[in-house]
């Protein structure tokens, strides 16, 4: 097996982790919320726990998706044009990431998180 050969099959790892990584989460969250209903807890409780779920797993799964993408793009094809590339994806990756961070927890990465009560 050629090195190329290598990356591509370890960033179609990294690719299948990311997607796992959503969809796995979107299911145990669509699953917690619902038992969560059906044990008439409070609809408002169930829904911030399932948003923080969700936006946890799409995180994760983000995370997962530009490491691939970082191993396939240095690693085999260096070129102006597709590290060009490679950067707007991190740069709309990071700035989703970003934003659900702010959406999720409600201060930003880099920001101590302001007390409760």
């Amino acid at each position: 097996m050629h090195f190329t050969e290598v990356i591509e099959n370890a960033g179609k790892v990294l690719d299948a982790a990311g997607v796992a990584a959503i969809v796995i989460g979107a299911f145990v969250g669509t699953v917690r919320f619902l038992r969560q209903l059906a044990g008439r807890e409070q609809f408002e409780l169930a829904y911030s726990t399932y948003r923080r779920g969700l936006g946890r797993a799409i995180l994760l799964g983000l995370e997962f998706l530009v490491a691939a993408d970082i191993i396939r793009t240095v690693a085999i094809s260096p070129t102006f044009t597709s590290v060009g590339v490679l950067a707007l994806i991190v740069l709309v990756r990071t700035f989703l990431s970003y934003s659900l961070e702010l959406e999720l927890t409600g201060h930003w990465p880099w920001q101590t998180p302001k007390p409760t009560g």
